[in-house]
């Protein structure tokens, strides 16, 4: 039984994070982390207001770090560095350097270090990246990604977002994380990447749009653009090859269609569960972590590279 202590209680941990650990059976809510000790009160669980008094405890066997992505490298070390295993939420640092850091934590503890980039664990996923294996569409040479949404920062819950010293970026950082490692999923380690970042609507102090173009040593290029300026929702996945096109749009959507085949494959209802799940048989030694943090890095190292470009009107 792994008891689990969950650092942050927003929307996130409360909606998907605990309910998964609750359903898990080889998993236990020991405790929660929050500055305000109110917030816990409904959860019915332990309530510490520092991470340190937490990690101290021997009982505590995990933690999932739900918290702003500035604090993700800080916490997720200390944890590691208390004996802790590790599930930090997405992306994994502020940058490159921060990540690899928790990474070299991570190997010099012997503990185990997840990402929760949980959409490599939805069904069309694993299968679309099986029948791209086998030739489904010939060789791949192309992908898009778009993710298209409406934010304009005023969410008082959600406008640590749009401060760069919390958020580390915009779309990029927090939805655009997701769209690039499905793409380092399918098609494996990145070689070369540009990127352009605009404010085109809102003029906060992150970007509201970014287009990432990434090579792959395979051949394949993918392109991911994600807006906080549009009115019309869109979650496009189009991957092109030598001999046709697969459409998983959309991705967080059940249908899968390729060449002669159409396929519904629904995620799970808490699309949490079944990351939490593997990262727990990856724990017990069942199975190969599938968002690791050894994996996860690639994501810091593409949009560390994006942002090269100066962040333009």
């Amino acid at each position: 039984m792994l008891n689990w202590v969950v650092v942050g209680v927003g929307d996130i941990a409360v909606r998907r994070v605990i309910p998964a650990i609750r359903a898990e059976s080889r998993s236990n809510l020991y405790g929660v982390v929050t500055r305000d000790l109110a917030k816990a009160a409904p959860l019915n669980t332990r309530p510490w207001a520092n991470l340190g008094e937490a990690v101290s405890e021997t009982a505590v066997h995990a933690v999932y770090v739900a918290t702003p992505v500035f604090l993700h490298a800080p916490q997720t070390i200390q944890a590691l560095r208390a004996g802790k295993h590790v599930v930090c939420e997405k992306p994994m640092a502020m940058n490159e350097a921060e990540a690899r850091s928790m990474l070299r934590t991570a190997s010099e503890t012997g503990k185990t270090l997840g990402v929760a980039y949980y959409r490599r664990s939805y069904p069309k996923v694993q299968r679309a990246r099986a029948l791209l294996g086998a030739g489904a569409i010939g060789t791949p040479v192309f992908a898009e990604l778009t993710c298209h949404d409406w934010f304009d920062g005023r969410d008082s819950s959600r406008a640590w977002l749009v401060d760069p010293v919390k958020a580390g970026g915009g779309p990029l950082f927090d939805i655009g994380s997701h769209r690039i490692d499905v793409l380092n999923f399918l098609f494996g380690q990145p070689q070369r990447v540009s990127g352009q970042l605009s404010h085109a609507v809102h003029h906060y102090a992150v970007e509201d749009n970014a287009t990432v173009m990434i090579d792959y040593e395979n051949g394949v290029r993918g392109v991911v653009d994600v807006r906080w300026h549009s009115r019309v929702k869109r979650d496009e996945c189009r991957i092109r090859g030598t001999e046709g096109e697969m459409d998983l749009t959309p991705l967080n959507g059940p249908e899968l269609v390729y060449p002669g085949g159409r396929e519904h494959l629904p995620p799970h209802v808490n699309l949490h569960y079944p990351m939490l799940e593997n990262f727990v048989d990856a724990v017990f030694g069942k199975i190969p972590l599938l968002a690791s943090g050894a994996s996860s890095i690639w994501t810091d190292w593409v949009t560390e590279r994006a942002r090269q470009q100066p962040l333009t009107p």
